[in-house]
């Protein structure tokens, strides 16, 4: 970095989005937000976006830690995004202190995003044994073998009791693998566009219906 060039300096000069744009029509956009985020998902995969799955989970403990990472969606259905994890992880803590969650999805290749905020809670037990029946063989050793977010102690001995574990007993799932269903209360969705910068519309939860709202910048 020169001596006239400061870290911000170089952020700014940074290209933000290279290519061609979708346009965002939001007159057609339908009455409710899940429809409108499987299109996009559908467009993100068609177009060869990179993990278009990867989302964003934000949680708040019960004392008010606020945590963020990124994790994979596993579904979308007409009332709820889905995802999975271990339930004594700190994802699991924090959702059973407090149900109120936060996701995004960044599609980087389009620009496009999508915030949503919601309550999370758990799904069905034979849709959390089906998600991890689906992982990959290494994937369900690391998750029965882990402690997850503490640190690593017996790391071979574990996975390999995992990997016979599940060689004994290729159905096996942990009870604590479980799969996590978020009911949207809101759903933001942020298309940037060259012309008049970006486009937001939000969608929120009013009864058993939604209400829509196009928002400034």
């Amino acid at each position: 970095m020169s001596e006239t060039q400061t870290l911000r300096s170089r952020l700014r000069a940074q290209k933000v989005f290279g290519g061609e744009l979708p346009k965002f029509d939001t007159d057609v956009a339908p009455g409710a937000p899940l429809p409108l985020l499987v299109e996009w998902l559908e467009a993100a995969m068609d177009a060869g976006v990179v993990q278009p799955h990867a989302m964003a989970l934000a949680t708040v403990s019960g004392d008010g830690d606020v945590s963020n990472r990124t994790l994979l969606m596993k579904d979308v259905d007409s009332t709820a995004v889905w995802f999975a994890s271990l339930d004594n992880g700190p994802k699991g803590k924090d959702i059973r202190e407090n149900p109120r969650v936060a996701l995004a999805l960044y599609w980087r290749e389009q620009g496009r995003q999508v915030r949503i905020v919601g309550q999370a809670s758990e799904g069905p037990r034979q849709t959390s044994e089906k998600d991890f029946r689906e992982r990959h063989p290494n994937a369900r050793a690391m998750a029965i073998a882990a402690k997850q977010s503490e640190p690593i102690e017996d790391y071979d001995e574990r996975v390999d009791a995992a990997r016979q574990k599940i060689d004994a007993d290729p159905d096996f799932v942990p009870e604590s693998w479980t799969a996590y269903r978020v009911i949207p209360e809101s759903i933001e969705f942020w298309q940037a566009e060259r012309e008049r910068d970006q486009v937001r519309l939000r969608y929120r939860r009013v009864g058993d219906g939604w209400e829509k709202d196009l928002l400034w910048p």
